[in-house]
């Protein structure tokens, strides 16, 4: 019975692997991406922004349609870019040295007479007189140092999907790009405050609070790059 229940979970663990053989990794569907509910919420006509005889007069108004008017993010389901360039480096170092040295030894010259009596039965020279010593030694090194430079450079379009009671703008993006077999995944959340997208409608990603930045994958290259779920269980369970 304990091979048969060994073997089924075996076999299920390896369904897991073999769904997803010679089939390339699926998209994420945007139908209910919040990117594409805030963009479907209303947004404020022309007709509703209150007529100015004087702006409407001018060459030079500014409309967001006009040559001087902002193309700033503002309102909710705007895009803005998000310029992410990370260039960390840190690094640490520590050692530690420990020694100890113990002995205790313990001596029974005379018990009631039981260790003259002992002796008698030992070979010439040979006594129970002190009868318990013991001796500890021990030594512990190490060193240890940790290095870690991380860099990464994109750019990634997100989408304003709400606004906050102090101005500030939350905001998501998302992108997916597929190569053969390999999906890869940069996902941008956080907060922004109008002011400080350029110009340009772009934001450094230093300028987002609460910034939830991933970049990673799944596919064939990242399956193998990953130990089996045995192995894992095993370096979790195993004291040494």
């Amino acid at each position: 019975m304990k091979q048969f229940v060994l073997l089924a979970c075996i076999g299920v663990a390896a369904c897991g692997h073999t769904t997803g053989i010679g089939v390339v990794p699926a998209l994420t569907p945007v139908a209910e991406s919040p990117e594409l509910v805030a963009m479907q919420s209303p947004r404020m006509s022309q007709n509703q922004i209150p007529y100015n005889p004087v702006s409407s007069a001018s060459l030079w108004s500014g409309d967001r349609a006009s040559l001087l008017g902002t193309r700033r993010a503002e309102t909710r389901g705007d895009i803005v870019t998000v310029i992410i360039e990370i260039d960390d480096e840190a690094e640490f170092s520590n050692s530690s040295d420990r020694s100890r040295t113990g002995s205790e030894s313990l001596s029974v010259p005379s018990l009631v007479g039981i260790p003259q009596r002992l002796s008698g039965t030992l070979p010439e020279g040979a006594t129970f007189n002190d009868a318990v010593g013991m001796n500890s030694n021990s030594k512990f090194e190490g060193d240890g140092s940790t290095t870690r430079n991380e860099r990464l450079t994109l750019r990634v379009a997100a989408t304003v999907t709400d606004i906050l009671p102090n101005g500030s703008f939350a905001i998501e993006g998302r992108q997916e790009v597929r190569l053969n077999y390999e999906l890869r995944e940069l996902v941008v959340t956080g907060f922004v405050r109008p002011e400080d997208i350029s110009r340009r409608n772009e934001v450094l990603y230093d300028k987002i609070a609460a910034a939830r930045i991933s970049y990673g994958g799944r596919g064939q290259i990242t399956e193998v790059q990953q130990p089996r779920y045995g192995q894992q269980v095993v370096d979790a369970l195993l004291p040494f």
